[in-house]
């Protein structure tokens, strides 16, 4: 496995890029704004493309890379669902999985540092974000922290996990990189604490500053999605009733662009095919099924996908490779089910 730790000295953040093997997909957890050229350039040394970019939280102490990884390798961006930016490709939930090519990371709710805050478990190892550090634990007193949540995320679900899994944080202020759960458990300070009332005493007196960056960082990352706008034509962005109407028509096509463990969760617009939005540059092949459809039924396509991220990238992809009259749902399924439309699920 190809594993790289990155680090930010003026955020003291890790970052880390992870793949099966030289010239497979790769995933990169906790990305930094400033060192997406870093991360490109690594990314063409490896010959690893790039399909997901996943933060833990929404962080407070740098501006994060998703959305500008996204604009430059049409990546799907991930976090959470309680995260509160705006827009990301694919929000996960407690206990399920984000695969990629070989790489397959389990994901757990963590909140306390934050309220949005994921943790992500390989077979081997955990990426704890800001809920457990190397000798720490993560602040609690903003962005809806809760010291009593952190002792439950601490103590009922990272410090279950075996005591050899390495432990990978988001932050360490010491030059530490890499930690264990059994070593954690044993010698981290804050967690030689017999009740949740002893932790909450502990984190509601440590009286630290805010993060320098706090108040640029915060809103730009609850933006992650804005650019994307600039993608979109007038007249390809249609809205749910549009797409209501137009679907009921035999000679339009409805393409669902997300994963199938999301059309298994949550359902999909009758009707519609399913063309994963990792397959798409091998559905836009000269024999591809996108392609064939495009040719098959000009002006006639449809994409959808959880939030308009997704396709609103497959449309200027597909554009971009000459196809004419591809238009997507505005706000993607998520708006299709807030106005309540009908919605086919297995039986």
């Amino acid at each position: 496995m190809i594993f790289q730790q990155l680090f930010d000295p003026v955020s003291s953040t890790y970052t880390y890029l992870l793949a099966r093997r030289y010239g497979a997909e790769a995933l990169i957890i906790d990305p930094v704004i400033e060192h997406v050229d870093t991360y490109i350039s690594l990314l063409n040394r490896l010959d690893l493309k790039l399909v997901k970019a996943l933060d833990t939280h929404v962080h407070a102490d740098h501006v994060t890379g998703l959305g500008k990884l996204r604009d430059l390798t049409r990546c799907v961006t991930v976090m959470g669902e309680r995260s509160g930016a705006d827009v990301v490709s694919m929000r996960v939930r407690e206990d399920e999985t984000i695969d990629v090519d070989g790489i397959s990371l389990r994901t757990l709710y963590t909140p306390g540092h934050t309220d949005d805050s994921y943790s992500f478990l390989g077979p081997d190892r955990v990426f704890t974000g800001d809920a457990l550090l190397i000798g720490g634990t993560g602040r609690t007193d903003f962005q809806n922290g809760d010291p009593g949540q952190a002792y439950d995320s601490l103590f009922n679900k990272l410090l279950k996990l075996p005591g050899e899994t390495l432990v990978f944080p988001a932050h360490d202020y010491h030059g530490n990189t890499v930690s264990t759960i059994g070593y954690e458990a044993a010698k981290n300070p804050r967690l030689q604490v017999g009740s949740v009332d002893e932790y909450a005493e502990i984190m509601n007196n440590l009286n630290l500053p805010d993060p320098k960056m706090m108040d640029v960082a915060v809103p730009a990352n609850k933006q992650v999605g804005q650019s994307l706008s600039l993608l979109v034509r007038p007249g390809e962005e249609l809205e749910v009733e549009e797409v209501r109407s137009a679907s009921a028509r035999d000679d339009v096509i409805l393409i669902d662009l997300r994963e199938e463990r999301e059309r298994a969760r949550d359902g999909w617009i009758a009707n519609s095919l399913h063309v994963p939005y990792g397959h798409l540059d091998t559905q836009l092949s000269p024999s591809g099924t996108l392609t064939r459809l495009a040719r098959d039924h000009q002006g006639r396509i449809l994409l959808y996908c959880a939030y308009g991220e997704r396709s609103a990238l497959a449309l200027d992809t597909m554009r971009n490779a000459g196809f004419t009259g591809v238009r997507h749902l505005k706000g993607g399924f998520a708006a299709w089910l807030n106005s309540g439309g009908e919605v086919q699920r297995s039986a």
